[in-house]
């Protein structure tokens, strides 16, 4: 394995499903030239696949298991500590199942991005696949954003949309967004890494200028 770059931002990143976000953020960064590094994965979840993914590549692991705290508080704090060993630079939510307090965001601002399953601010939360297709969208997508303390609330950095086929399901839009996730994390993540993209305040900031409007990658 080679040694870290220790010059290369540190990213860590937070995820407790499968994966497959991380899977592609794995490859952007083992690529010659990436500006940035994964130094850790952490996982609320032990069994989380994700983890193994990060091992298959030579990249720590660490796991607190939120079933294990009384208190979102008490499970946040020692997040937060495992955290800190790290140093990282950016931490990257990619499909990591906790709400977080107020003092964990505050204590990160700027520095956590976060990817959702929909054209925010439409559908945060859960079920964004169903409910789109409830509402009979046309479009359908997926938003990267900074952490703020509310809920998929916080500002917009980039979003790529596609158009929902008739005969699609919640199945399938899933499949079809995650292609999307997977093309727009690595590129959103480069630009933090380079230095081009920031958060000042509640604004969003590209190559020291304000952010008028999100990047769209259209379908």
């Amino acid at each position: 394995m080679m040694a870290s770059d220790l010059t290369a931002p540190r990213i860590l990143v937070l995820a407790s499903g499968t994966g497959t976000n991380l899977q592609s953020l794995i490859e952007a960064t083992k690529s010659q030239g990436f500006p940035g590094e994964i130094v850790a994965v952490g996982s609320n979840r032990p069994k989380a696949p994700a983890l193994g993914l990060a091992s298959q590549a030579g990249i720590e692991t660490f796991v607190v298991d939120h079933t294990q705290y009384k208190t979102r508080q008490d499970f946040d704090g020692m997040l937060r500590a495992e955290i800190n060993r790290y140093a990282p630079d950016l931490i990257v939510m990619a499909g990591f199942m906790r709400i977080l307090t107020t003092e964990f965001v505050r204590a990160f601002h700027g520095r956590m991005l976060n990817i959702h399953p929909s054209l925010l601010p439409k559908y945060p939360g859960l079920g964004t696949h169903r409910r789109a297709l409830a509402a009979g969208d046309r479009l359908h997508g997926v938003t990267i954003h900074f952490v703020t303390e509310e809920l998929d609330g916080g500002p917009i950095v980039a979003q790529a949309d596609l158009t929902i086929d008739p005969d699609d399901t919640a199945e399938t839009l899933a499949r079809r967004v995650q292609e999307k996730e997977h093309l727009l994390y690595p590129i959103v993540v480069r630009w933090f890494c380079e230095g081009r993209l920031q958060l000042a305040g509640n604004e969003v900031r590209f190559d020291g200028a304000p952010l008028p409007t999100p990047f769209y990658l259209e379908d």
